[in-house]
């Protein structure tokens, strides 16, 4: 650490207890990604703030010396916001801002502003086992997975926080869509998308979306034009997934290629002790024709394909890998495969608040991270 990282130091410490927490590295790559984010100012403002939103007179009166006026504290808070290192909503005339986590938060909003030197800080960071035990160590998932709507009936009485198409009706809105951050990143390093070649396929809603479309992060469509987007995502298999929240904030549509959750969920052996779904797949092998099309359609690699002679022998679901998508369910062409709801469903807080508040107040201590950790390696489960 250089005689210039103090500042950066002391916001890497104020994230860290946050609800999510921003770990320190012994390659110091954290603070890295920090400067590429933050200018010296920024990040001294940017320590002000708390995991919640709180309007600027609040912030401002947490300043111990007067080094700015409110005027001058608001141009430097707006002007990280813009770069999506701190939250923003404006509500009832007022501007509000808030800490936000580096995943899923900071790196999100740094969509327009990548390079391939904040890549590999992001990358050499986020492949820390600290920050992996941080990030999955939350007591409940900043993201959970649904099932896409042809893959679920009137009989699987499917809450509306588990149906997509309802959570965009019962919406006030706006809404925005942005480029995939994830697809953006695998094509900067030469990855392109194996899934999709279209790059608009992420969204945002309600107060997200307010903010996005302030900060010119995404473009605003109506309401027919978000459920037009997110049904030409499922058709080519993309997996939603939304803020674990039960008034949407947005909706990832993701690929097991580039996106870095999926990525995760792939790793894992025991995918869902750390993760928010409420429906599994199941076979039915009298009705499957051993086309394969489930297979090439799963994202997460639950289902496994046996082949003798370059044959399909054998199909299986991986019940401890599904993640509940759907995808498989709505491919299929003979009813070979169908979602089964879980006996205990997860029900997730009502909002952004809400969330973070559950986030912070069970924010896990070091012992029942050492326990998570065994979970990771062994694929030990968890106690219920």
């Amino acid at each position: 650490m250089t005689k210039n990282d103090g500042i950066y130091r002391k916001l890497q410490k104020h994230l860290n207890r946050q609800p999510v927490g921003y770990p320190k590295t012994v390659s110091g790559a954290e603070i890295r990604v920090l400067k590429h984010i933050f200018t010296e100012e920024e990040a001294r403002a940017a320590v002000l703030l708390d995991y919640r939103f709180e309007d600027l007179e609040t912030v401002y009166a947490r300043l111990s010396s007067p080094e700015y006026t409110k005027d001058e504290l608001k141009t430097i808070l707006d002007r990280v916001a813009s770069k999506g290192g701190i939250g923003y909503r404006r509500s009832g005339g007022r501007d509000f801002y808030c800490n936000m986590p580096l995943v899923v938060g900071m790196y999100e909003g740094f969509n327009k502003h990548l390079s391939h030197e904040f890549l590999a800080d992001f990358n050499q960071y986020t492949a820390s086992p600290s920050f992996g035990i941080s990030f999955l160590g939350t007591a409940v998932p900043q993201m959970r997975t649904i099932p896409v709507d042809q893959s679920i009936t009137p009989d699987h009485q499917v809450s509306s926080f588990d149906r997509v198409s309802e959570l965009i009706e019962t919406s006030p809105g706006p809404f925005a869509v942005l480029e995939c951050i994830c697809r953006k990143k695998k094509a900067m390093e030469g990855e392109p998308c194996a899934v999709t070649d279209r790059k608009e396929t992420c969204m945002a809603a309600n107060e997200t979306a307010a903010a996005v479309l302030h900060h010119q992060m995404g473009r605003e469509v109506s309401k027919q034009e978000a459920i037009g987007l997110l049904s030409e995502n499922t058709k080519q298999g993309l997996v939603l997934q939304p803020s674990n929240t039960q008034e949407i904030e947005f909706v990832c549509s993701c690929c097991g290629c580039c996106c870095g959750m999926l990525g995760i969920q792939k790793l894992l052996p025991r995918p869902l002790d750390f993760w928010a779904a409420n429906f599994y797949a199941v076979l039915n092998t009298d009705n499957c024709t051993l086309c394969g099309l489930c297979a090439k359609m799963c994202q997460v690699d639950a289902i496994t394909v046996k082949k003798k002679n370059k044959k399909i022998k054998k199909i299986q679901v991986k019940a401890k890998k599904c993640i509940g998508c759907g995808n498989c369910v709505a491919a299929c062409k003979f009813d070979a495969i169908s979602l089964v709801k879980k006996e205990n469903e997860i029900i997730p807080p009502k909002n952004f608040e809400a969330l973070a508040d559950t986030l912070m107040t069970n924010k896990k201590t070091t012992w029942s991270k050492v326990k998570m950790v065994a979970r990771m390696v062994l694929g030990m489960p968890q106690q219920r």
